[in-house]
């Protein structure tokens, strides 16, 4: 399958919908590719914290309905990036993704809010459920940004089916060294590919990190990019996945740890 991680920069010039038409433009050049990735928060800038709940949309709301329809124009799996969602009197970061057709299949709220000079912890309330779906390729994990640092995360969604990690993140460059590690770590320990898509720009004085990633089952990098607005592909198959797993057969060498 051709996938492709639209590494979009954040400008604390723009508002919501001027970014929403910069993204549009970009993806309307991907027609052909099978996967299209898009990073975290990235309509709302994610350091820009003053405007979560302000920008803050229900599940039904216009984010969701607009991706789902660009989705059916690229005739792809659009994993959109993640939103501030509402429910309730709750705020949520949740990614959401979709099929061919525009229907939504999955969503997932984040699972590790990030506090470490970050306002996330404070104004949002964490997801408790990982999140795997079946496509047409096999199965998918979903994940955000800071759960990087939680093997645990992945190792569930593996046990889940997973073949394919998809990470959206606002990484900044300042721990751009531990960024590259997890990408490759996560992948080769659970021997699934993982695809990451993060923001570059500075945004709130958060200088950004880029370098989003198509990493294989081996760890190694298929393709990445570098600090400015690029759109990194590659094309894989899943199907290698299990010629991996019998060649180099780590996973059924698990040990229960109790």
């Amino acid at each position: 399958m051709k996938i492709a991680s639209i590494q979009l920069e954040i400008r604390d010039t723009e508002s919501a919908s001027e970014r929403t038409k910069r993204a549009d433009s970009l993806l309307d050049g991907l027609h052909g590719y099978d996967f299209v990735l898009l990073p975290e928060i990235w309509m709302t800038g994610y350091n820009t914290f003053d405007r979560y709940t302000e920008e803050a949309e229900e599940i039904s709301g216009s984010f969701v309905s607009h991706f789902a329809k660009k989705a059916r124009e690229l005739n792809a799996y659009l994993f959109a990036g993640s939103f501030v969602e509402q429910s309730g009197g709750n705020y949520y970061n949740t990614s959401v993704l979709f099929n061919r057709e525009g229907q939504l299949i999955a969503s997932y709220r984040k699972i590790h809010l990030f506090t470490y000079g970050s306002k996330e912890g404070e104004l949002l309330t964490r997801g408790t459920d990982p999140v795997t779906v079946d496509t047409e390729f096999g199965k998918v994990g979903l994940s955000t940004c800071y759960d990087l640092r939680f093997p645990e995360l992945y190792r569930k969604e593996l046990d889940l089916g997973a073949k394919l990690f998809l990470v959206t993140s606002a990484w900044p460059l300042a721990r751009l060294a531990h960024w590259e590690l997890f990408n490759a770590a996560r992948a080769v320990e659970n021997q699934c590919f993982l695809v990451s898509c993060n923001c570059v720009g500075s945004n709130q004085g958060v200088i950004l990190g880029g370098h989003s990633r198509i990493v294989d089952p081996w760890g190694k990098v298929i393709a990445t990019g570098n600090e400015n607005e690029t759109i990194v592909t590659a094309e894989i198959d899943l199907e290698t996945v299990n010629q991996i797993r019998e060649e180099f057969p780590q996973l059924k060498h698990r040990v229960p740890i109790d």
